[in-house]
């Protein structure tokens, strides 16, 4: 057998072959020519009413404004990193316990208020009421949670109340 005729006995399948990669080769070009269309719409739309000048120049302030960010945002981070800095020196935990000063007076109108920062270290600020005197105000340093001085118990629970308390920073 030669070659003809082994074309001649299997042109059916050869034809039909041919016909089906000829309809893949029509539906890749098909395809491929709806992909250009729309790749032609987005660049007329990115060249609509630019020439190449205004479009350099679009290009530079974009890249401008780029850069004005990036210096806004050096600055939000240096400020940030202040405020942060500020926030561990404020009082962030506070403890307070209300007390009547004298048993028979009634009314627990006296008070111990703790303020201490993210180290413990702050003031206990108490506040006795007496009727008849008037209110007495005393204030005593805490530096990491201890007093030199010495704590009555309603200051203790107020300073263990702040001490114990949530934080902001934590």
């Amino acid at each position: 057998m030669n070659v003809i005729d082994i074309i001649n006995n299997n042109l059916n399948y050869i034809i039909l072959g041919l016909l089906a990669f000829s309809s893949i080769l029509f539906i890749t070009m098909i395809v491929l020519l709806v992909k250009q269309s729309k790749l032609n719409r987005k660049y007329k739309k990115f060249m609509e009413g630019s020439d190449g000048k205004t479009l350099e120049d679009q290009i530079l302030n974009r890249f401008n404004d780029i850069d004005i960010l990036k210096s806004d945002v050096k600055l939000l981070h240096s400020e940030l990193e202040k405020i942060q800095e500020n926030l561990l020196i404020t009082y962030q935990k506070m403890g307070i316990v209300k007390y009547d000063a004298f048993r028979e007076m009634g009314g627990k109108l006296s008070f111990v208020l703790a303020l201490l920062d993210n180290n413990n270290t702050g003031i206990i600020l108490n506040s006795v009421h007496s009727s008849r005197e008037g209110c007495y105000t005393y204030l005593k340093e805490i530096i990491k949670g201890e007093s030199f001085l010495e704590l009555s118990e309603d200051e203790k629970k107020a300073l263990d109340l702040a001490i114990n308390s949530n934080n902001f920073m934590a």
